[in-house]
């Protein structure tokens, strides 16, 4: 049996179109709500067409000591040119915790598949 991690692409975003984008705080406080934005294109725009487009995030934390991650958000892009209506891939979640851990990002482009990005959360 094939392992969905197994099949989930990385890279560097600042060389691949597809790699997810985690901006967060550099380090934030126990307890106290703090901004995590994912977004794709960031350094090479990807193309947000009906043919071609990013379809979805999903982000997750993973509490350092836990252990199963939890998912913080749920993204769905929805308008790729119907109507001349574009959903550009970028979302917002904003979240508390009391511990370190680890930001997950998964991206799912309709032709290339899941790409995944992580990032610390540090006190």
């Amino acid at each position: 049996m094939e392992i969905l991690g197994n099949l989930i692409q990385t890279g560097d975003w600042k060389g691949e179109k597809h790699v997810p984008v985690i901006h967060l705080p550099e380090e934030v406080e126990a307890d106290k709500s703090f901004e995590v934005k994912v977004s794709i294109g960031d350094a090479i725009a990807h193309p947000n067409t009906l043919e071609h487009h990013i379809a979805w995030f999903k982000v997750f934390f993973h509490a350092e000591g836990s252990k199963f991650p939890v998912e913080v958000g749920n993204f769905d892009f929805s308008a790729h040119g119907e109507d001349d209506i574009f959903t550009d891939p970028v979302a917002v979640v904003n979240i508390k915790t009391d511990k370190p851990g680890v930001i997950y990002a998964v991206s799912y482009c309709n032709i290339h598949g899941l790409w995944g990005n992580s990032a610390q959360v540090k006190f």
